[in-house]
C-alpha cells in the first residue's frame, strides 16, 4: 500500500512523504521520461539512477518503424522465464476490408469452445487438464525442497515456466480463433464476418461454482472475447454482447420455452425443429443481437452499434439459469 495515499485518507498535514511499491512487484512502468533508445533501437538504457542501466533487446520487433514520440510508456515485466521490455506506442491500427453482409451468433461451452450459428464447432482444448500431470510434479519437487534454499528457488521458477507455458497457450489459441471469427477464410468460416454476437457472460460469477470452476478458466472464455472486441475494432467489424438468459431453452425457429438440463445435448421442439443445443443457442445469440443492431441483409444498423467499439446491450448479464 503507498504511504502517501495512506497520509492523503488520513488527512496527515505537511508532506505526504513519497509512495512505497511492494517488493515482490513484477513491473516497473516508465512514462516519456526515464529511458533511453540506442539509434539501432536495438537496446534501450535506463537513465533514472537506480542501477538498471543498459539492456540488450532480444527477438522480434518493430520499433524501427515507430518514432520514438509515439512511444508514451515503456514497462519492464517479471515473468517466469526472464524480463521483457513492453512499449506503449500511439498507432492506428485499423484495417479496411470489404463489407460481406454475413452475420454469426457464438455459443461458448466446456464441451465444445464455441458453436456459431452455421453448425459449426471448434474443440475444446482444455490446456490446463493436459498440462496438469506436469504440473503436480513440478509442485511436488517444489514441497520437497527446504524452504530458503536456492534449489526449492529452482523449482519454483520450473513451476512457474510451466503455468507460464499454460497460459501463453491459451492466450494464442483464443487470438487465433477471435481472428479467425472475424476476418479468416479458415476456420470453418467461407468468408469475413460483418457482425458477431457472443455471449455476455461474468466469469467472475461463473467460477464461483467449484465443481466447474477449473474448467471454466481453463476455457479462457474472457480471453476470446477481449480479443474478438480487438480485432472487430482493427477491421471495423460490429460486435455484439448479447443476455445469454434463455438462449438454451428457447426454440431458435419458433421461440417456444423448451425447458432442458445441462446434459441434455440435443434441442427437440413439438414444430419439428431438431439442432444440437449449442448450435440452436448460437443461433439465438446471432437473433437477439440483429433485433437490436438492424436487419440483416439491409444492413440499417443502429448507430450505437459501431464497428470502433463493441456495443454490450443494456441489462446483460447472468439473471436467469441456462
Amino acid at each position: 500500500m503507498f504511504a502517501s495515499i495512506d497520509n492523503c485518507k488520513k488527512k496527515v498535514s505537511g508532506k505526504k512523504g513519497f509512495p512505497k511499491f511492494q517488493k515482490r512487484a513484477r513491473s516497473l512502468e516508465y512514462k516519456k521520461s526515464g529511458w533511453k533508445l540506442s539509434p539501432d533501437k536495438k537496446s534501450i538504457t535506463f537513465t533514472d539512477k537506480k542501477g538498471i542501466g543498459k539492456l540488450k533487446l532480444k527477438g522480434t520487433w518493430d520499433l524501427w518503424r515507430f518514432d520514438k514520440k509515439q512511444i508514451n510508456r515503456v514497462r519492464i515485466v517479471k515473468r517466469a522465464d526472464g524480463y521483457y521490455i513492453q512499449f506503449c506506442v500511439a498507432v492506428s491500427a485499423k484495417e479496411e476490408i470489404g463489407s460481406t453482409g454475413k452475420t454469426i451468433g457464438l455459443d461458448v461451452g466446456l464441451k465444445e469452445f464455441y458453436t456459431d450459428s452455421d453448425g459449426h464447432s471448434q474443440p475444446n482444448p482444455r490446456f490446463y487438464r493436459k498440462g496438469e500431470k506436469q504440473l503436480k510434479f513440478h509442485q511436488r519437487r517444489v514441497s520437497r525442497k527446504k524452504k530458503g534454499s536456492s534449489n526449492r528457488k529452482k523449482a519454483v521458477n520450473r513451476l512457474g515456466r510451466q503455468h507460464l507455458k499454460i497460459s501463453r497457450q491459451r492466450e494464442e489459441h483464443a487470438k487465433r480463433l477471435a481472428r479467425c471469427v472475424i476476418r479468416s477464410r479458415s476456420v470453418g468460416f467461407a468468408e469475413s464476418n460483418d457482425l458477431v454476437a457472443y455471449e455476455d457472460l461474468r466469469v467472475k460469477n461463473l467460477v464461483k461454482n467449484h465443481c466447474l470452476a477449473k474448467s471454466i478458466n481453463d476455457a479462457g472464455w474472457y480471453q476470446f472475447r477481449k480479443w474478438l472486441e480487438h480485432f472487430g475494432t482493427k477491421f471495423g467489424r460490429i460486435t455484439v454482447a448479447v443476455n445469454p438468459a434463455y438462449t438454451s431453452q428457447n426454440c431458435s425457429d419458433c421461440g417456444e420455452v423448451v425447458k432442458k438440463s445441462l446434459s441434455t445435448r440435443t434441442h427437440t421442439c413439438k414444430c419439428g425443429c431438431e439442432l444440437d443445443r449449442d448450435h440452436n443457442a448460437a443461433i439465438n445469440i446471432r437473433n437477439r443481437a440483429i433485433s437490436t443492431t438492424g436487419h440483416v441483409g439491409t444492413w440499417v444498423v443502429n448507430p450505437n452499434a459501431s464497428g470502433d467499439l463493441a456495443s454490450t446491450l443494456s441489462g446483460s448479464g447472468l439473471k436467469e439459469p441456462r
